[in-house]
């Protein structure tokens, strides 16, 4: 089963242990990945959608998986009858990703997380820190012209700057090449954005004008 830079990256962040939970799963390649890859010894897959989860429950039987895996349907790691090891929530927005991880309690102590947010990074970041996490590892790549954020936490406390918050204080440690051309690509968003409002003076426009000055202090 082929996996793209993104799944890839994702897996490698994760740590070989018992369970991992793979939240969202939907058509749960991921997971089966997983499996295959000898990661763990069981996935628990779950998604709020009945019938996302059976897609996965076909991929995962059609590839002699089944023995290992376990289904929930429910509202992220509510379903849950205990937390797991570890558990991946990717390919959604940052803030509802931190709905789950805060709606999650004691279903995700102790669990190590590995997220990848679509949209409102800083947003995620900052409810990790409130939620008692602190951030282990991230990583920045580029799968079919696309660019992705990982972001890897483990329970702790660590204070971040606003800096940090918005671009993340691993990224910002390493900049790599990834990571550069998704600095550019934010640059590029953001002034394409405040053009169109830059005869307003709203709190958007200021909170553009902010994390813009972020992504070019950066570039210099």
């Amino acid at each position: 089963m082929l996996t793209d830079e993104r799944l890839s990256l994702i897996i490698d962040m994760l740590p070989k242990c018992d369970i991992i939970a793979d939240i969202g799963t939907d058509h749960g390649r991921l997971g089966a990945q997983l499996l295959l890859n000898n990661k763990c010894a069981r996935v628990w897959f779950s998604d709020i959608s009945a019938p996302s989860l059976e897609k996965a429950k076909k991929l995962c039987a059609r590839l002699h998986l089944s023995d290992r895996a376990e289904f929930f349907v429910g509202d992220g790691a509510q379903a849950f009858p205990y937390a797991p090891n570890a558990a991946v929530i990717a390919g959604m927005g940052g803030v509802t990703i931190a709905e789950i991880i805060k709606g999650a309690g004691e279903k995700l102590r102790n669990t190590r997380l590995v997220l990848q947010p679509n949209v409102y990074m800083y947003e995620l970041r900052k409810a990790l820190v409130e939620c008692g996490y602190k951030i282990a590892d991230e990583k920045c790549v580029i799968a079919a012209k696309r660019k992705y954020i990982m972001i890897s936490a483990e329970p702790g406390h660590e204070e971040y700057s606003e800096t940090e918050l918005m671009a993340g204080p691993v990224l910002l440690k390493e900049k790599s090449a990834a990571f550069i051309e998704y600095a550019r690509f934010r640059e590029r968003v953001i002034e394409k954005a405040l053009k169109g409002i830059e005869k307003s003076d709203t709190a958007d426009s200021a909170d553009l004008k902010k994390e813009l000055s972020v992504w070019k202090e950066i570039l210099k």
